[in-house]
C-alpha cells in the first residue's frame, strides 16, 4: 500500500502537522505533494483534454506531475482548508483540473450517469479538512467526485481525525 498526500493548505497548522505525522507513519511508502509550492491555475473548460489532447490538459503548469501522481499510488489524501463550509478555493481547483483522468463519454452505471474513466485505476481518495465545514455534505461531494471516476471515496474528516481515513486506506 502506497499512499499520495496531496497538502493544499498554504502552511501546516499543529493540526496539520499532527495529522501528516499520523498519515505518514502508518503508511510508510508515501508521497507528500505541497500544492501552496506548485503552479496550478484554475481549470478553464476548454475540453482539450477530452477532445484535442486526451488526457493531457491544454494549461502547461505544475498539475501535470500530479496527474501522473493519481495513478501511480493506491490512495489519495487531500489535505485542505474549508470557506463557507465547503472546501476552499485551493482545493477545489485542484479537483477541477482532475478531468484529464476521465473521457467526455459517459454511460449508465446503476442507474445513474457517469464519466467512463481513461485508465484502468480504481482510485481512492480521502479528505482531511481544516476549519468549520459540513462534514456530511463533504463526505457527499468526495464520495461523488470519486464516485464520477469509477472508484470509491474513503470520506471527509475533521482534521483532527486523520486516523477516522487511515482505517479506511489499511
Amino acid at each position: 500500500m502506497n499512499l499520495l498526500i496531496v497538502d493544499t493548505l498554504p502552511q501546516d497548522s499543529e493540526e496539520t502537522g499532527a495529522a501528516l505525522a499520523a498519515l505518514t507513519a502508518a503508511v510508510p511508502e508515501h508521497k507528500i505533494v505541497r500544492t501552496a509550492e506548485m503552479e496550478i491555475r484554475p481549470c478553464i473548460g476548454c475540453n482539450a483534454c477530452w477532445l484535442q489532447t486526451p488526457g493531457i490538459c491544454a494549461l502547461k503548469d505544475d498539475y501535470e506531475q500530479l496527474l501522473r501522481d493519481y495513478l501511480q499510488y493506491d490512495a489519495v489524501v487531500f489535505l485542505a482548508g474549508t470557506a463557507l463550509g465547503f472546501v476552499d478555493h485551493r482545493m477545489k481547483n485542484v479537483i477541477d483540473r482532475i478531468l484529464p483522468l476521465v473521457t467526455m463519454y459517459t454511460c449508465f452505471q446503476n442507474g445513474q450517469m457517469r464519466h467512463v474513466p481513461r485508465y484502468e485505476k480504481f482510485f481512492r481518495f480521502g479528505l482531511l479538512y481544516e476549519g468549520e465545514a459540513d462534514g456530511d455534505y463533504l463526505n457527499l461531494w468526495m464520495e461523488r467526485v470519486v464516485l464520477n471516476m469509477g472508484g470509491v471515496s474513503m470520506g471527509a474528516f475533521p482534521m483532527g481525525k486523520a486516523r477516522e481515513v487511515l482505517s479506511c486506506i489499511l
